[in-house]
């Protein structure tokens, strides 16, 4: 599971601390932090620690405060390749920055040429961007014609449903980590996002904060 602000947070104090030899009683009566919400916060137990607080903390342990917060994911976005060639669409991705493509096609196949898994792998590769393909968060073949049609919400809401499998919860998971560190799109044919099981999947992650 991808860790929470708070508990990133509550690691970087601990962390911190250790390197400077000081312990939890030490650093409180610095910071002038309670020594039972300094116990609290490391362990990640206190969602909204406080501006002050965490700045005289950082003070405390003489480190910037920016040095202490957890940095904020990177946004992540989506992209469908219909209508695209593979060389305007391997541009188009290394002219974003994206170093991470997510596929959530249910089966990474396509006949437009170089769309297919072990091709696009390779074409990715060469730019330096990773691919991975996550099958769990395809969107079932029976349901795809309710995303076209008058039924999209009824598509909407069976794609969600179809996400509290362990599967889709690990996958889901494994998106929220990889967005700490990469600038990650999310990869399926349909061009209008709002016509695609993607759009289901970054309201699931926002919801992940």
């Amino acid at each position: 599971m991808p860790r929470t602000r708070s508990q990133a947070l509550g690691s970087g104090i601990a962390q911190a601390r250790w390197e400077r030899g000081i312990t939890q009683g030490e650093l409180a009566t610095a910071s002038g932090v309670g020594l039972e919400t300094l116990r609290k916060l490391e362990q990640g137990h206190v969602e909204q620690p406080g501006v002050f607080r965490i700045a005289a903390i950082a003070d405390a342990l003489e480190m910037a405060v920016d040095s202490l917060l957890p940095a904020r994911p990177h946004p992540v976005s989506s992209v469908g390749y219909e209508g695209c060639d593979i060389a305007s669409f391997v541009d188009a991705i290394q002219a974003a920055n994206v170093d991470l493509v997510a596929d959530v096609r249910l089966t990474p196949l396509s006949r437009k040429q170089g769309f297919s898994k072990a091709r696009l792998d390779s074409a990715l590769g060469e730019i330096g961007v990773r691919y991975e393909h996550l099958r769990s968060l395809g969107n079932a073949k029976e349901n795809r014609p309710l995303f076209a049609g008058a039924e999209l919400e009824v598509g909407r809401a069976r794609y969600r449903a179809g996400l509290r499998t362990p599967e889709a919860k690990r996958a889901l998971d494994e998106l929220a980590s990889w967005r700490q560190e990469h600038h990650v799109v999310l990869l399926c044919f349909e061009r209008d996002e709002r016509r695609c099981h993607r759009s289901v999947v970054l309201e699931e992650l926002a919801q992940l904060g």
